[in-house]
């Protein structure tokens, strides 16, 4: 028998019928930096294979699964996609590795290998991979260096929505249960190391992507009681949130809409003690201007400001009205900020909407665009910020669905550095259900939201069977980008910007990145790497 193996690059996408192209030559990784790399081998024969890695450096090893992409990606999707964006299986969940993995004759396979350097490893090693099938065994090595500097803390504000009610549905637990503590924890724990800094935070179930009329499970953190002469506010369950987000390294707080979505016209779902039992006293019925629930807010927030300034968390909290609201939504949405700001002025305002007319109205005080509305708003906002949703799909817009090359998300990070991006946000941490949130998916066999947003879109992890999060590789992709932007900011400030953006445009004909031209080679990426550890390393001497 014969085995074949070999270090390939993270930003590789392995498919069992494809050799794998891009070989990987060396890593340089500061301190505090995760770093991964792709070891593809295949054997002439079915046999089954031990993976084994050794490195002095402490390392995770990942198997790789493929999904099934039923929409790859919309009919009018550009070319810079792998398959033609055509449906079938693409590599996407990292599962921890096992002792075996069954593999078939002549097809390619890739373990994940994901290095977690310390101070302590700093110096030349050597990283390798053993495959190992029978009497056979093939081993394939890739040289790594780990400066002693550390790697700076990020600054960028990123959020991807959380969504809790998928947790309860995919496992079956009471929401507010023991164990629906303990998994919401581990899985805010996966965001956190992924870069994730900003928690949507639900005070009451958000009305994000449901269906007029329809709901989503109830996870609202505030309890309500409706009194003869008006409300009365339980803080217990946000308070264990909170703590529970802090504990897990979690720096800002996302503050659900307290508006429905595309519009502002109703009021989002809130469930109360009555003296008629539990039960909803507001949703789709109730009118966002109507007296009863403009009353509610007032004392609403009369009661949870003290409560968050108590928790020493005020300076941290940003409120939502509406999600992306467009320019027919105008005056609804006007009528819903004005009153947020009434309320909640003291803190920062904060919306994905990509038209201009509603920051310089004074409606919103953080405007959150699509991407290729960046330059819009640029000049006009005190604070970039930018997202990518489903449309982000055409001329080379960043964004990582199945079908995309990774390269294409891993820009992310040096873009955020050249347009001076404060904050990103993402609406699909672990969205496990169908558009609209009408039914349930299994996200391992349904990956599209039934077909309706293209594979990758909806969620960048999966639940494990012991309550924890599987990583996707986009999703390691996504934090190695934001390294990417870390390593600038540390540079720049060793140096200057001027330093920073030579060594982001060498070996590239642009003198300038958009977000619709910059390099799509993947080799690229892990030169540029390269030349900023390498450079930060000397400036520090």
């Amino acid at each position: 028998m014969n085995l074949t193996v070999f270090p390939v690059s993270s930003l590789e996408k392995v498919f069992h019928d494809e050799k794998p192209q891009s070989y990987l030559h060396n890593m340089t990784l500061l301190a505090g930096e995760a770093g991964s790399v792709q070891f593809a081998f295949s054997a002439d024969e079915d046999t089954e294979v031990n993976v084994r890695i050794t490195s002095a450096i402490p390392v995770k090893t990942y198997f790789i699964k493929d999904v099934y992409a039923g929409k790859a990606a919309y009919d009018d999707h550009d070319e810079w996609v792998l398959r033609n964006a055509e449906s079938g299986m693409y590599p996407d969940v990292l599962i921890p590795a096992g002792p075996r993995l069954q593999v078939k004759k002549g097809e390619w396979y890739a373990v994940w290998a994901e290095l977690l350097p310390t101070a302590k490893n700093a110096g030349k090693h050597t990283l390798t991979a053993h495959i190992i099938a029978e009497d056979t065994c093939a081993s394939a090595q890739i040289p790594v260096t780990v400066c002693k500097q550390q790697i700076v803390d990020q600054t960028l504000i990123c959020t991807h929505w959380f969504h809790s009610d998928c947790l309860h549905s995919y496992y079956k637990v009471p929401v507010f249960s023991e164990e629906y503590w303990r998994i919401t924890e581990n899985f805010v724990r996966t965001a956190v190391e992924h870069g994730i800094n900003f928690l949507l935070t639900p005070l009451f179930t958000p009305p994000l992507d449901t269906a007029v009329g329809g709901e989503r499970p109830t996870v609202q953190l505030v309890d309500v009681t409706k009194k003869r002469s008006g409300y009365e506010f339980g803080f217990e369950k946000l308070d264990r949130w909170i703590d529970m987000a802090l504990r897990c390294g979690v720096q800002y707080f996302e503050m659900s809409h307290l508006f429905t979505q595309w519009g502002a016209t109703a009021a989002p779902k809130i469930m109360a003690k009555t003296a008629s039992g539990y039960r909803q006293i507001f949703g789709w019925d109730t009118n966002a201007a109507s007296k009863s629930y403009n009353d509610f807010l007032d004392q609403f927030a009369a009661a949870l400001i003290p409560f968050l300034k108590e928790k020493g968390i005020a300076d941290r909290c940003r409120f939502h009205t509406s999600d992306e609201p467009g320019n027919n939504h105008y005056y609804s949405y006007r009528r819903a900020a004005k009153k947020m700001q009434a309320l909640f002025g003291e803190f920062d305002s904060i919306d994905a909407l990509s038209e201009l007319r509603f920051y310089k109205n004074g409606l919103v005080r953080t405007p959150v665009p699509e991407e290729g509305s960046v330059t819009k708003f640029s000049k006009h906002v005190d604070e970039r910020w930018t997202y990518f949703c489903c449309g982000q799909y055409r001329n080379h817009l960043p964004n990582r669905f199945f079908c995309m090359p990774s390269a294409r998300c891993r820009i992310l990070g040096t873009l955020f550095y050249l347009y001076d991006i404060k904050g990103f946000l993402q609406w699909g941490y672990n969205f496990w259900y169908s558009q609209y949130s009408v039914r349930e998916i299994d996200p391992y066999t349904e990956s599209d939201a039934g077909g309706a947003f293209p594979s990758g879109d909806a969620y960048q992890v999966y639940p494990a069977p012991d309550g924890t999060a599987y990583a996707s590789l986009r999703f390691k992709v996504f934090r190695d980008s934001l390294q990417d932007l870390r390593l600038m900011q540390q540079l720049e400030a060793l140096t200057d910007r001027k330093t920073v953006e030579k060594i982001i445009f060498k070996g590239s004909k642009a003198k300038k990145f958009t977000f619709t031209d910059y390099p799509t080679d993947g080799e690229w990426y892990e030169n540029l790497h390269t030349r900023l550890t390498e450079a930060i390393s000397f400036y520090s001497k």
